[in-house]
Formats: structure tokens, sequence, C-alpha cells
């Protein structure tokens, strides 16, 4: 158990594989007005995480020593000058800071009050902590950068990850009819968090099994088997594809507007509002959170190495705190 004044924390001092991460006794931060300070009891571990921990994703805007982590399932602890909205015993979760460093794979972390929302009460905090990054990835791209409406055929790839099982739900819940790419064995449970048709990219190509789609969804992206390229090959004309991993790049911007569609970058941002949105969805029953695997915070290279291996069907979690 920390002291008043240290936390237990996984940090790095240099980019590199999973044997960067230690587990060290840091300071524990202080909330400055308008912030808050969360005892973390479970901190979701998504792939950026483990992209900028060998020197890619949201590396160029770290420091070392660096603290990884951005999603955050705990207790507010202590809260700072000018905070109304929250209060010390709150039960809360959030993505603060992205794309800076929150340093979720800690006991302790602070953010600005409005960067978090209430823990949907049907969650427990391992739950709630696989929720945040992801599904505010989902949110803003379905309800605010894509708008879906009722009766469009959308498209998503990597359907069955934390991103996609979201994904999945929300343009469901909105009305869309959605397409899911992932192995066979995820297509039962896509089906039953909505999909209506279901393409097993191990031994089909979607873009031939695919067609007449209004908006694309990638989250694999072209570094993996051109696959935000292939997608242009399924849309309407004028139709829209989101490409997530990697972005737009100028060859895909091309090859965009010579089929005749639309293309867009899309990068997460905090958001409490959203995040209470979900909660409310979360615990009326209308979406549900898969969490793949557990770890303690002293296995957090563990957890990182079965994330990499790209297989896993939801989230997975650090238990940080009982």
């Amino acid at each position: 158990m920390s002291s008043d004044n240290v936390m237990r924390a996984v940090t790095l001092k240099e980019f590199g594989g999973q044997e960067v991460l230690t587990v060290e006794e840091v300071a524990r931060p202080e909330p400055l007005p308008t912030e808050v300070l969360v005892r973390v009891h479970a901190a979701g571990v998504n792939p950026v995480d483990w992209k900028t921990r060998e020197g890619q994703g949201m590396a160029g805007l770290q420091k070392f020593p660096l603290i990884l982590g951005w999603d955050v399932s705990g207790v507010v602890e202590k809260v700072g000058f000018g905070v109304t909205t929250l209060a010390p015993g709150d039960e809360v979760y959030g993505m603060p800071w992205f794309p800076r460093a929150a340093s979720a794979y800690a006991e302790y972390v602070t953010a600005p009050a409005r960067q978090w929302a209430r823990k949907p009460a049907t969650l427990d905090h391992v739950h709630a902590a696989a929720v945040p990054l992801a599904a505010l990835t989902a949110w803003q791209i379905v309800v605010d950068t894509v708008h879906v409406q009722p009766g469009q055929r959308v498209l998503i790839t990597a359907a069955a990850g934390g991103v996609g099982h979201f994904a999945v739900q929300f343009a469901r819940h909105l009305g869309a009819h959605v397409i899911a790419t992932a192995s066979a064995g995820r297509h039962t449970w896509l089906k039953e968090l909505g999909a209506e048709e279901t393409v097993d990219y191990t031994t089909t190509r979607f873009e031939e099994a695919v067609s007449d789609v209004d908006v694309v969804i990638d989250l694999v992206g072209d570094a993996h088997d051109n696959t935000s390229t292939r997608s242009l090959k399924v849309l309407r004309p004028g139709g829209l594809l989101v490409s997530v991993p990697g972005g737009v790049s100028p060859e895909l911007a091309a090859a965009a507007e010579a089929a005749g569609a639309r293309v867009t970058g899309y990068l997460v941002e905090p958001d409490g509002p959203a995040l209470t949105m979900i909660a409310g969805l979360i615990d009326a029953g209308e979406v549900s959170v898969e969490v793949a695997g557990t770890f303690p915070l002293e296995r957090a290279a563990e957890a990182h190495a079965r994330g990499e291996e790209g297989r896993t069907r939801g989230k997975l979690v650090l238990t940080v705190t009982d």
C-alpha cells in the first residue's frame, strides 16, 4: 500500500519491447485547480499503449520517465479548487488527457474533472476500465464523424476487437445494417451484438462478399493487407471511409478520389459527456462490454504480449486496487 506521497506505477525510461515496462514507486500526483485525484482500481490496455511503448503511436508527445495508459476506472480521492461536479468517494471512469500522457498504469491519476464521468452503475471497475478509449473511439466515429442514419449499410473491420465490438453496437443502436469482419469463431457473438452480416476475413476477401456500403469503419488500416484501400471497393459512390489506424496517406486520399468516395482519418478525444451517454446505454442493457482477460499491474508486460498477438475478443485490463 502506498503512503500519502508515493505510489506504484508501471514506468518506462526508453522505448522498446515489453521488457522496458517496470513497476516502481513514484511520486503521487496532486490535483491542480479544476482537477481531481482518482484512485485507480483498474486500467484498460489498448493498442496505442504498446505502439507508444515501441516508439510509435503517441510516442512523439511523451516524455521520460513515462507511465503508459489512458483508460481508468476508480474512485475520486481528492478534488482541486473549483470542482463542483465530483466529490471524494464518487466512482468515475474516463480517458483523460489523450493524446498527452494520462499515466493510467498507476495507483493514482489526476485529470480535469470534466474529462471524467460517473462509472456505469451496472459494471465493476474491471469492465468499466475496458470502456473509455475503445467506446469513445467508436462513439465519436459512429455518432459525431459518420452521423450514422437508420438503414445505412456500415462495414466494420476488426469488429471483434475493443473498438470494433462497441462500433457494432452503437451503429446497430442507431438503426444501421451492420456488416462485421472477424474470424469465424466470433461470428455468433457479433450477431448477438447486432451485426446482420459477418465475413470471415481468414477465408474471404470482404470486397468479394460485400458491396453497396454507405460507410466503412476500418480498424485495421493499410499497413495490414491494404485494408483501407481495399475498403474503397465496397463503397457506394459518395460513400465514406473512416481509416482509423495510420490515418489517410496521400496514396489513400488519391485512391478515394479516383473511386468517387470520401475518406477521413480520426483520433479519439477526451469526452466526459459522451461517456455519460455511453454509461446510460450500458446501464439500460443496450450495450455490453467484453473483457478478454485481466492482469495485475506487475504483469503489464504480459498484458502487452497478449494484446500484441491481435487475437483478443474485447479488451484487456490491468487490476490495480482491490
